[in-house]
This record gives C-alpha cells, sequence and structure tokens, in this order.
C-alpha cells in the first residue's frame, strides 16, 4: 500500500512541507495518498542549490558515481514489488504492466551505471599544415551543469529514470518535476537516491503545478531542459528557454505496415501489443496500421478477434490487459474523436464504449485521413486500418503526419526494409515489429512535431555533458 503522504526532495533532502498535492487510484477514482507540492520559492532555492553542487558533482570519479547508480539498482530490485504497485495505483497501470516498466526502471539504470566509465574522449592530430607542427589536440566531455527535467505521467518511472541516469552518470546536478497526476514513482528515486552520498544539492524532485514551474524552463542558471510530455507543451517550453539547449521527447501517431509475406498471426499478436498496451497511452501506441490488400479482410478479422477478446477493467487483476486511462477527461477527449469519425463515414469494427476512464479497445476503418484520431495523437486505446497495394505508396502515407517518431514494418523484404530506413522521415524503423518497441539504450527520440534530440543512455550523457578542448604544443 501506499504511505498516507510523501514529501518533495529539495537538494537530497525529504521535505514534508504540506499535503497540497493529491494523488488518486486512476480506476476507482478514491484518494490514495497525498504529496508535498513546491512553489516557485522551492524551485528557486532547488536552482540554487543544484548551483553549489555543481562543482562537487563534477569532482566525483567514475567509479564513485557508478557505485552511486548500482545501489539505486539493488534497492530498485528490492522494491519491486512496491514500485509496480505504485504504478498501479497512481497511473492505472495493469500490474504485469507495471512490473515490466519496474523492470526497465532497473535496465534503465544498470545501463546508465555501466557507461559512467565510457565517457570518452579524443585525440586530435593537428599538424595539417607547417603552422601547425608540434600540435596536438585533445577532448574530453565535462558536466553541462544543472539540468531541468520534466517528466511525463504515462511511464513515470522509466522515463523519470531515462533523465536522471544519465545525470548522475555523467555527474551533473539535476532537478526533476514528476506529472502532479504520477509523482509517487518519482519520489521514490529520490528516496534511493538519498540514501547515497551524492553532495549536497546534487537532485531536487519537486512536484508543482504548471503555473509554478516557469524556472525550470526560464532560468539562466539551468543549462539544459530535457522535456518528455505532449507537443503542445513542449514546443511552448522551448520558444521560453532562452539560451539553454532543449531535448523534446514529444507525440506521435504511430504507423504499423504489413506487407503480404509477413505471417498474419504473427502480425496480429504484435500489434494488439504495440496498440493497445498501457491503454494506448504511449507516444508509439500502434495508431495507424496500413496492410496490403491480399491480406487486409484476414488482418482485419484476426485483430477485430483478438481486440475483442482483451479483458478490461480493474488493473490489480493480473488478467487485466485495459486498464483505465490517466483522467475521464481525457477517456471523453478520445471517445469525441471516435463518435467524430464515425459521424463523417468511418466503420466502427469493435469497441467504442467509454464508462468513466475506461476506453474499450477499439479499432476504426475506413476513416478520413482528416479526421483527429487519425491526423493526431490519440494517446489513448485506439487505432485505424487501412488497405494498401503499392509499398511506395503506402511509405507516403507512413510519411503524411506531422509527426515522425517511430514506425514499423512487417517485411520479408530486405529491400523493402532499406527502402523504408532511408525513405521515412521518422526517428527509427523497426523492421519485423511493431513501432512500439523500444529497449533502453539505444537512440530513440523523432523529427518534426515529435522533438529534437534523442534518449538512451549514451545519447543523454552526450547532451548533458560538453566537449571541452586541450591543444599541446611541443616546443623544439
Amino acid at each position: 500500500m501506499l504511505k498516507q503522504e510523501y514529501p518533495y526532495y529539495l537538494a537530497n533532502k525529504p521535505v514534508f512541507a504540506n499535503q497540497d498535492l493529491p494523488v488518486y487510484d486512476k480506476y476507482s477514482g478514491e484518494l490514495a495518498t497525498r504529496v508535498a507540492l513546491a512553489d516557485p520559492a522551492t524551485l528557486d532555492r532547488a536552482i540554487d542549490a543544484a548551483c553549489q553542487a555543481t562543482v562537487p558533482m563534477g569532482k566525483l570519479p567514475a567509479y564513485h558515481r557508478q557505485a552511486i547508480l548500482e545501489h539505486c539498482v539493488a534497492r530498485f530490485r528490492e522494491r519491486r514489488d512496491e514500485l509496480a504497485e505504485a504504478l498501479c495505483i497512481e497511473a492505472g497501470q495493469p500490474i504485469n504492466d507495471a512490473k515490466g516498466e519496474v523492470g526497465r526502471l532497473i535496465d534503465t539504470f544498470k545501463i546508465a551505471a555501466e557507461e559512467t566509465t565510457r565517457l570518452y574522449g579524443e585525440t586530435i592530430p593537428l599538424d595539417i599544415s607547417a603552422r601547425a607542427h608540434n600540435y596536438t589536440g585533445m577532448t574530453k566531455r565535462v558536466p553541462i551543469g544543472p539540468c531541468a527535467f520534466i517528466s511525463p505521467f504515462n511511464f513515470p518511472l522509466n522515463l523519470a529514470a531515462h533523465k536522471v541516469g544519465p545525470a548522475i552518470a555523467v555527474g551533473t546536478p539535476f532537478i526533476l518535476k514528476p506529472a502532479s497526476l504520477t509523482p509517487i514513482g518519482a519520489l521514490i528515486i529520490g528516496e534511493v537516491l538519498a540514501e547515497t552520498d551524492l553532495p549536497e544539492g546534487a537532485f531536487s524532485i519537486l512536484p508543482c503545478r504548471r503555473d509554478s514551474a516557469d524556472l525550470l524552463t526560464e532560468d539562466d542558471r539551468l543549462k539544459l531542459l530535457s522535456f518528455t510530455g505532449s507537443p503542445e507543451v513542449g514546443w511552448k517550453l522551448k520558444a521560453r528557454a532562452g539560451k539553454k539547449p532543449v531535448i523534446l521527447e514529444l507525440g506521435g501517431n504511430a504507423a504499423c505496415v504489413v506487407d503480404q509475406d509477413w505471417d498474419i498471426d504473427d502480425a496480429v499478436k504484435r500489434i494488439i501489443t504495440g496498440a493497445f498496451y498501457q491503454s494506448g497511452q504511449s507516444c508509439i501506441s500502434v495508431q495507424r496500421i496500413f496492410a496490403h490488400e491480399a491480406i487486409y479482410g484476414e488482418l482485419r478479422d484476426k485483430l477485430v478477434q483478438a481486440t475483442r477478446a482483451l479483458k478490461s477493467g480493474d488493473p490489480k487483476d493480473p488478467e487485466t490487459f485495459i486498464g483505465p486511462m490517466i483522467s475521464e477527461s481525457e477517456a471523453k477527449r478520445l471517445h469525441g474523436w471516435i463518435q467524430d469519425a464515425i459521424q463523417a463515414g468511418a466503420t466502427l469494427l469493435c469497441g467504442g464504449n467509454r464508462q468513466g476512464a475506461m476506453l474499450e479497445a477499439t479499432l476504426l476503418e475506413n476513416v478520413d485521413p482528416q479526421q483527429e484520431v487519425c491526423k493526431s495523437e490519440a494517446f489513448g486505446p485506439v487505432a485505424v486500418l487501412a488497405s494498401f497495394k503499392d509499398f511506395d505508396a503506402v511509405l507516403k502515407e507512413v510519411n503524411n503526419s506531422r509527426y515522425g517518431l517511430q514506425a514499423g514494418i512487417f517485411t520479408r523484404d530486405l529491400y523493402k526494409a532499406q527502402k523504408a530506413w532511408n525513405g521515412l522521415d521518422v526517428g527509427g524503423v523497426i523492421i519485423g515489429d511493431v513501432p512500439s518497441w523500444r529497449v533502453d539504450h539505444m537512440p530513440y527520440g523523432g523529427v518534426k512535431d515529435s522533438g529534437l534530440g534523442r534518449e538512451g543512455i549514451r545519447w543523454a550523457m552526450r547532451d548533458m555533458t560538453e566537449e571541452r578542448l586541450m591543444v599541446i604544443r611541443t616546443p623544439n
């Protein structure tokens, strides 16, 4: 069970400042716990503490930073059940999915620990002409300075870990603002970090209202902003971020293409997972499905059958696959999009009903591409189907989106796979699987409205460091 109250963490220390942030069980709607809520003055103190911690953090040797991350890995393993239960309650994740995310949290910190000792520099020969004779250059990577992190509600453990782990690995202080709807996982991470000997001010984890968090974006003392969330919010934050670099991991309406040479049963199994895992609340959830006309009918019918078989309900039940969306308002929004598409001529294949925050897993076909459920990010348990005849033409359809995060291509043709990799305007092309597939050490991110930069531990570490050059002249 959750504790009755949780503190925020200011300069490594728990502070039970108030109980102003209620956190609700997303399935029952009942109050689950209360959390301390930070105000702008607290954020200001956190930034000042992070600045004070910059030098001592930078002096921590790699083996010391690695030991801190290894401590986190060990403690997360010990608290695996507690973390999964917290996810199930605060995010409404089905318990099996919650256990999977805890596993990914552990993986992400483990990778960060491994990468801590791999922050390499370069030796650069400079003698390209006579004037540079006897000169040699060397580079190393140094921490960028205090970072601001904003993480989302849908994967509140692992997406926070993708920011926190690299920051500790490179030795830079940070302030993390977790989503107000799901702050508990991040605060448990803070509880574990507080057990270590990180320098005072190395981290603060501060739930706060969006209108109280302006300093995270606008304060020039912070040297990088990393945001994961909606495109609408992310691009607005970038416009206000001033001189600091900004990493944006935003939304998508990911497409999946099934060519005629692929095993239909395999494709159905993977698409069901990709479309409806986490109730579709993933930026790389399968939203647009294109199947070759030769297999379209059979694929559609099997997808409908498999979708209808999914169990919805209490996420604490191990048999549940579809839990609640994050809020009733979000379920109402997406239900409205489904109804709009049907009124515009779409065919409802299955699902489409809503009760509170519970929205049935839904499949549609004959959807006008200009409908919101097709062109925008659904971020819920709905997918639209269409057939195609020409592979080149369907790649253009995949690209016909303002998003470009990942795409999935089911094909056994090597040349079609390469054509998709070369031609799709996305951050990642997944061959033989859904776009929803991710492992936590790969480069991950998008183009167009899907964001800027890449996560994945090694890539995040690059962003959180700067290259520093030293030139040595050897006298004759």
